[in-house]
């Protein structure tokens, strides 16, 4: 195929295949995660990312090289999720600035726009970690340069640059010995291949289901009037195709079909040997979702609420209203954003004057968006946003980036303890300055324990973990495996004590017995009685305690 040069349509084409690839390979990707919690979320940040400006694009009817590379940037920094998503927007952004102006790409083009987006991506992150996706992402750029001044025609072009990228990555375990330990490669790396490797598959015209981008022009919404809206039993219109791992028997459909009639009515549900499609109304799409999941992947997916017109005009009435009060009350001085996981920890956070909380944790990182959202819901001139998780911080400092109107400080709070330190330590009398330096030397000295389980076999900081093993994971490491929860709770604590420690605070979550933790905080009262130790009910999924050491 003798192609010298690609236009704005076929950047296009690439773009939304390769966003195909990364959506269908991002379970996989989730499971690269170094540390073997059930909270790999790099595939899912990336996909939720590259999604976000795929939609946009899909939306263009006609365009130029300007409006898209507008669309993918824009699209790509509001989406931006946990920091492989964030530095995959910066990639995009830094490459559709060097692109916009152009009319057709040839590789010294290509090549100049690649290492543009490098130059970005660097920028964003304060500490570039070698190993990861910035260094495949490098080593393509270098190859790029390299090659495009003798490349002549594209595709021998890009099949030089990928197959160096993924060389690269195969040598990330040499660069990083956290992965080279754990068996895996970088997996923020591994997604930018899959990016690459669908953009080929674009650019060679494959044939790719670009379903998946598209946007309802005219959005499904029943109206009725709020008695109606009393009278319906069930809220949520379902509807999906499952695409079969294998054939399902009769018996097995009847089954699934007495499951749906369960939990809702007006069922639809018609099956062949590749796929089920089925439609029902219930108040628990979530329910039909997960066991739809136990057949194959989920495809075609459509939730209306059938509610939703009422239920928008009230929205809009609370939001008027916020507005009119926002207008009317003078914006205060300081304002509080944290990012939280579980009622127990959200309400502590509250009770600490913490204006708007954003739900968070490991599994939904939030997006620049969602941050942007909440900074234009919360009415001050200053705004300190706690990320409370490492994988959010990039996230907020380019909300921060994207905000005029209001000074915003990013306080860099990895883990919630650090959180609530950080906002105990705000005092309203000193300046802006002063309270972000402060905070953050409070921070550095709060130790964290994560206590959860692990999700496969694996040998990690010198320790051998097999899937089941319960792990107290540190600020810089596994600290503790064991069978029992409590026993290695207390293995964490003491790996973390120091001689000046002061408070031992313990969070337990939502699967976790009150009474448990209970015998925990007296155990540890018991051991460490020069500490304090306090006991808080945390709600928070996936680990069983949450503790820090002060």
């Amino acid at each position: 195929m003798s192609i010298k040069t690609i236009d704005a349509k076929t950047l296009a084409r690439m773009f939304l295949a390769g966003a195909r690839n990364l959506e269908a390979k991002k379970e996989w990707i989730n499971e690269l995660n170094v540390f073997p919690v059930p909270d790999g979320d790099t595939g899912t940040n990336m996909t939720m990312t590259i999604m976000s400006a795929a939609s946009e694009v899909s939306s263009l009817e006609e365009f130029d090289m300007e409006t898209l590379a507008k669309a993918i940037s824009s699209g790509s920094l509001r989406g931006a999720r946990g920091n492989s998503g964030v530095i995959l927007s910066q990639l995009l952004r830094g490459f559709t600035k060097s692109v916009k102006k152009a009319e057709r790409l040839d590789a010294l083009a290509l090549a100049a726009a690649m290492e543009r987006a490098v130059e970005t991506a660097y920028k964003a992150v304060m500490k570039p970690k070698e190993g990861t996706i910035l260094t495949v992402a490098k080593e393509a750029a270098l190859k790029a340069a390299e090659i495009a001044p003798e490349a002549d025609e594209l595709q021998p072009f890009f099949e030089e640059v990928f197959a160096h990228a993924e060389a690269t990555l195969a040598r990330t375990p040499e660069m990083l010995p956290v992965l080279k330990e754990a068996g895996v490669v970088d997996s923020g790396g591994q997604g930018l291949l899959e990016v690459l490797r669908g953009a080929m598959d674009g650019f060679l015209g494959k044939e790719i289901d670009y379903s998946v981008f598209e946007k309802s022009s005219s959005p499904s919404v029943t109206k009725i009037s709020p008695q109606a809206e009393a009278d319906i039993k069930f809220g949520y219109c379902t509807e999906f195709i499952i695409l079969l791992d294998k054939a399902v028997s009769e018996e097995e459909e009847h089954k699934f079909k007495e499951f749906l009639t369960s939990i809702g009515d007006s069922i639809v549900l018609v099956a062949d040997d590749e796929i089920i499609k089925v439609h029902v109304h219930t108040n628990h799409p979530g329910q039909a979702i997960e066991r739809a999941l136990t057949y194959g992947a989920l495809s075609r997916m459509k939730i209306d609420n059938m509610r939703e017109e009422h239920q928008e005009r009230l929205i809009k009435d609370a939001e008027k209203l916020a507005k009119a009060q926002a207008e009317a009350e003078p914006p205060k001085e300081n304002g509080f954003i944290a990012v939280s996981a579980g009622s127990g920890l959200t309400e502590i956070f509250r009770e600490l004057g913490v204006d708007y909380l954003i739900e968070g944790g490991q599994t939904m990182n939030p997006s620049t968006e969602d941050m942007l959202n909440a900074i234009a819901k919360v009415n001050a001139e200053t705004i300190y946003i706690f990320p409370n998780n490492k994988n959010i911080i990039l996230a907020a400092n380019q909300a921060r980036d994207l905000t005029k109107d209001k000074k915003i400080i990013v306080v860099p709070t990895k883990t919630v303890p650090q959180g609530i330190t950080a906002m105990i330590s705000f005092v309203p009398e000193k300046s802006a300055e002063e309270n972000a330096q402060e905070m953050e030397e409070a921070v550095s000295k709060v130790q964290t324990g994560q206590i959860t389980y692990a999700v496969r076999d694996t040998r990690l900081d010198d320790k051998e973990i097999h899937e089941g093993d319960i792990m107290g994971i540190g600020d810089k490491g596994i600290l503790a495996v064991g069978k029992d929860k409590e026993q290695v709770a207390q293995d964490t604590i003491e790996a973390m004590m120091t001689e000046d420690a002061e408070v031992i605070s313990i969070y337990y979550g939502e699967d976790a017995s009150e009474e448990k933790a209970e015998e925990l905080a007296a155990a540890v009262e018991e051991l460490y009685p020069d500490c304090e130790v306090e006991l808080n009910r945390g709600g928070q999924p996936i680990y069983y305690y949450i503790i820090s050491v002060e």
